[in-house]
């Protein structure tokens, strides 16, 4: 029997694979080609339209790395295929293997209208249904050779990801451009007997149906003539009808498919290519649309439309036609699939109130599933922002890629910090591009872990990243397995649906607390540093800009640059992609990037200066021409906590810290005292001491040396820019010898010691300071960073018994644990946090501050004399060469700082301080707070004026300590009745009115809650 049954198998491939498929075009005759290839970038459609063409013929080499050449396709109707279905069938190079990461084609009519993509599963163009003989058929296509970057074997060094380092040779050959009658019946046949052979090897050896499906599979191959398929194919789907036409059991799975096409906004091609790719994609959508009344298409991703609306207008307006009739489903409510470890937490806000806007603004819709399939890992922060951008519902799949600990649920209630909870399902099926073959099918059914509980899932379908998005065959596959015996049932729905009805059959479904935390990609929190640096400031920069901005609006009447912010809020939001932040993408991306950013920095600083100087005097403004600024300059600080007699939110004159530093040189060791910190550095510039003299206690476990500096070796086993594996522990060298260390004033009185070291091909210099008043070590570090396959860590071995961490992530913290008791716990080697780390015991603990880093470690070790050292460790730098050949390599500057004696509440001021330096302008007086908290854990994270521009001022806050807390909160200027309202800065009917006092209101919150509220102005 297990002979019959793979002779029956292998006979199925083989017939398949080498007469049936061939059959579907059963004659072709050859098409007239000609090309123009673009010098340059892309060019608009009209210029390849009126391009000045040359002959060419299949054969043709075309296409250096990132070229784009036009080709023109014609081709007449043979007179005797009248009445048949003809298609266009171009092959550009394609290999099936890579959809969505190779050549990929656009094709027009002569008239310039957009007809669908070309792709390695997609090489059609419909002609006539039925055609009409002597036909004259023109085509154009945009064609683009984008080379293949991840290639096989994968994660090789290449130079090939940017244009500036690629060779120019060409990378693909035309290997064919015929006319072709398209068998309808053939092509059915397919589509049945692929089905069926899928399912049936999905099935049990001793399963009856496997062996019912096996006989009629032989059955229709002994009914088709290998000599004539297209005559006996309707024959041959005859002995397969039975078999499709078996209705699948009651207790089924139920899979409710929704087409799909995942299109990374930037990865292995650069920003300007994803917007063909998007045009692509959606053409070939509204093309498949018309022809199945059944398909829908969910897409993500506000951005990716808005670039279609400016770029491709004409392919928009069908997606939004479609959209009309309820095909073309918007989803994900943010801008971008957006990283959720990185983005500050005014960010992440804006991901939703960008991404929300723009679908009630084109589509006249709010969606309600956050989607994100691909990110890498989810902060805990995501459930309240979820609920509060109005959003219900939420889908991943990325976490079945832990490599250590599969995760317990796929349909769960999802826990915030805040003890908010969202309905959240990760697909079974595990995968995003689905084909919605029978592996993935049964997949999903047999790995489902709601058994017995809930019986639906959701399954995506399509190629994603320019593949071309669902296919006709995938269509067939879902009408076949609609209710098909031996499969789970397939219905092509909208993921509101699926929620909707997977709420309301489990919807006491278990409950995660806490961050989704993917065990892979650890890495993205330090590639590319320069990148998250520049999100960093641009986040904090944004904040000043808003903030400073509103401020004078209200103050001098200076116009607010609604359009502007507008503007730089969505490129920033932009560069927070999934693969553009966390370091992932090819050197062109990140080259352009940090172009962006300067840009980005150098635009928000102007709008910064002009309203402080409109504040301070010294701006001139409507009224007040006249008037010249005196007097030393005024501080601004746009913390949310005061500093140096300056109020938080506000302006004035600075009070000098008290007290001075003392320096003094014991044998080599430099000894810095300010009366709040006793701090040594020894002849090897590392810290040896840090004494917190109020306490009386020192901060550095016994014998060792704080800030320093490791290398590691960097060769994870896949995934060079993504992943660090826990293995390079293994290899540590300490940086300890310097080339220099000296000791000096700094310009505000404190004192610093500067210390040189060198390193295989980098250098370092390190700037230590101690300030007055300051119970706080800064850190100043650039590097020249010029290895290949290490990892560079920054070391404080703490002397402290931390059983956990707490790390900041958006409006809070989370706490990890520093022990591997399970191998959950041993899993998070490497974390993310964002301004700050806490390590403590009752009583006492550190803070450990930074000003662009992200990836961190915390680990415990015990002592011989019985005491535990906690260490922390910022990962400041790696160099991965795939997908950047020279990850990182540059100049890079750091600022981190050990908070001794801090508690949490430290941490987080110490936090915002760092990342927001005070700015001092030539002026006088004082500028006051447009609004202010008189309780120290309520922190407020953005002021700006309303996005509907009624001039209704938005002061956005949180709990920071993870306690309850009640706060009043006062407003600077004339206001009616403030109400709390949600991310888009709508009233929120069910959450209670704040009570109001004289001069504001007093609010009540839970642990880490986010508070909007919206105050008219009436002065």
């Amino acid at each position: 029997m297990h002979d019959d049954r793979t002779l029956v198998e292998d006979r199925v491939t083989r017939v398949l694979n080498e007469r049936i498929r061939p059959a579907v075009y059963p004659e072709t005759v050859p098409m007239e080609i000609a090309r123009w290839d673009v010098a340059g970038e892309p060019v608009p459609v009209a210029a390849g339209l009126f391009a000045p063409y040359t002959a060419a013929s299949v054969g043709d080499a075309w296409g250096p790395p990132w070229g784009t050449t036009w080709f023109r396709v014609r081709g007449e109707v043979p007179p005797e295929w009248s009445g048949s279905t003809v298609e266009a069938v171009i092959d550009l190079g394609f290999d099936e293997r890579m959809p969505g990461f190779q050549c990929e084609g656009l094709a027009y009519t002569a008239d310039g209208a957009v007809v669908k993509g070309l792709s390695p599963r997609n090489r059609w163009l419909r002609v006539g249904s039925p055609a009409t003989g002597g036909q004259r058929v023109e085509y154009y296509v945009e064609a683009a050779a984008n080379p293949v970057v991840l290639g096989v074997p994968p994660f090789q060094p290449t130079e090939l990801g940017d244009r500036e380092t690629a060779h120019d040779r060409p990378l693909y050959v035309v290997r064919g451009v015929d006319l072709a009658v398209f068998d309808a019946t053939v092509w059915e046949l397919v589509q049945d007997m692929d089905v069926l052979d899928q399912l049936m090897r999905e099935l049990p050896v001793d399963s009856p149906r496997r062996w019912e499906l096996l006989r009629a599979l032989e059955r229709a191959l002994d009914a088709v003539d290998l000599a004539d398929v297209n005559a006996t194919a309707a024959r041959a789907r005859e002995e397969l009808a039975p078999a499709l036409a078996a209705p699948a059991h009651t207790s089924a799975h139920r899979i409710s498919a929704i087409g799909h096409a995942h299109i990374d906004s930037a990865w292995l091609w650069p920003l300007r290519e994803t917007v063909r790719k998007v045009a692509r994609t959606t053409a070939n959508v509204a093309a498949l649309m018309d022809d199945h009344p059944e398909f829908l298409f969910a897409m993500s991703q506000a951005q990716q439309l808005a670039w279609i609306k400016e770029h491709r207008p004409e392919v928009y307006e069908r997606v939004k036609k479609k959209a009309s009739e309820g095909k073309f489903v918007p989803v994900g409510g943010m801008w971008v699939e957006a990283d959720t470890n990185m983005p500050g937490a005014e960010a992440l806000a804006r991901q939703f109130v960008y991404g929300q806007r723009f679908f009630a603004e084109e589509f006249g819709t709010d969606t309600r599933e956050v989607w994100l399939p691909d990110s890498f890992g989810y902060s805990a922060a995501l459930p309240q922002i979820v609920k509060l951008s109005g959003s219900e519902w939420f889908l991943t799949q990325k976490i079945s890629w832990n490599q250590k600990n599969p995760f317990p649920h796929h349909t769960f209630w999802w826990e915030g910090i805040d003890g908010t909870r969202v309905f959240t399902h990760f697909p079974p099926v595990d995968t995003y591009n689905s084909e919605l073959s029978g592996r993935e099918m049964a997949h999903a059914a047999r790995n489902y872990r709601e058994k017995g509980a809930g019986t639906r899932s959701l399954a995506p379908f399509g190629w994603g990243d320019g593949g071309g998005g669902p296919t006709r065959e995938m269509l067939a596959r879902a009408e076949r397995l609609r209710d098909l015996e031996g499969s789970p049932k397939v219905e092509i729905e909208r993921p509101a649906d699926f929620f909707a009805k997977a709420r309301q059959e489990y919807a006491d479904a278990p409950v995660w607390l806490g961050e989704l935390y993917l065990e892979l990609h650890r890495a993205t929190y330090t590639s590319q540093a320069a990148t998250k640096q520049g999100n960093r400031r641009s986040e904090h920069l944004l904040r000043e800009a808003e903030l400073w901005a509103a401020t004078a609006a209200l103050r001098t009447g200076l116009d607010y640059p609604y359009e502007r912010l507008d503007r730089v809020w969505r490129t920033v939001l932009l560069h927070q992609f999934h693969d553009i932040l966390p370091g992932t993408s090819i050197a062109w991306v990140h080259r352009e990037a940090a172009a962006t950013y300067a840009a980005v920095a150098a635009e928000l600083t102007e709008l910064i200066d002009t309203a402080q100087r409109a504040l301070s005097g010294a701006l001139p403004t409507a009224g007040d021409a006249d008037r010249d600024a005196e007097g030393p300059g005024i501080v601004f600080n746009a913390a949310p906590h005061a500093r140096n007699g300056v109020p938080a939110l506000g302006a004035g004159a600075a009070t000098p810290a008290s007290g001075e530093v003392r320096h003094i040189r014991e044998g080599g060791t430099h000894v810095l005292n300010n009366g709040l910190i006793r701090l040594a550095v020894d002849a090897d510039g590392l810290v040896t001491s840090v004494l917190d003299l109020r306490e009386g206690r020192e901060a550095l476990a016994p014998g060792a040396r704080g800030n320093l500096l490791q290398l590691h070796p960097d060769f994870p086993n896949m995934w060079d820019a993504w992943d660090v594996d826990s293995f390079y522990r293994n290899t540590v060298v300490d940086l300890v010898d310097a080339d220099d260390v000296t000791a000096g004033r700094a310009a505000d009185g404190g004192v610093e010691v500067r210390v040189r070291r060198t390193f295989g091909s980098s250098a370092v210099t390190q700037t230590l300071t101690l300030r007055p008043g300051t119970k706080r070590l800064d850190i100043a570090t650039e590097v020249d960073w010029r290895e290949t396959e290490k990892f560079l860590k920054a070391a404080f071995p703490l002397d402290v018994r931390a059983d956990d961490a707490a790390s900041e992530i958006q409006f809070g913290h989370v706490r990890r644990p520093t022990h591997t008791n399970t191998s959950w716990d041993a899993a998070k080697f490497e974390t993310c946090a964002h301004r700050w780390i806490h390590v403590g015991e009752p009583g006492y603990g550190h803070g450990v501050v930074n000003d662009s880093t992200y990836g961190h470690d915390v680990t415990r070790d015990v002592r011989p004399d019985g005491g535990t050292t906690t260490t922390v460790r910022l990962s400041l730098l790696r160099a991965p060469r795939f997908p950047d050949p020279r990850t990182d390599h540059g100049v890079h500057r750091f600022s981190y700082a050990l908070v001794p004696g801090a508690e949490v509440g430290d941490a987080v001021r110490e936090g915002y301080r760092i990342n927001l330096p005070e700015r001092v302008v030539p002026g006088d007086g004082e500028v006051p707070p447009l609004v202010t908290v008189d309780h120290p854990g309520v922190v407020v994270e953005a002021v700006k004026l309303a996005e509907d521009r009624s001039g209704d001022v938005v002061v956005r806050m949180y709990e920071s300590r993870g306690t309850r807390a009640r706060a009043e909160v006062a407003f600077g200027f004339d206001t009616g009745r403030a109400t709390r309202v949600d991310l888009l800065e709508r009233r929120l009917p069910d959450a209670p009115e704040p009570e109001e006092t004289g001069t504001g209101v007093r609010l009540a919150l839970r642990p880490f809650e986010i508070v909007t509220l919206r105050a008219p102005r009436t002065g």
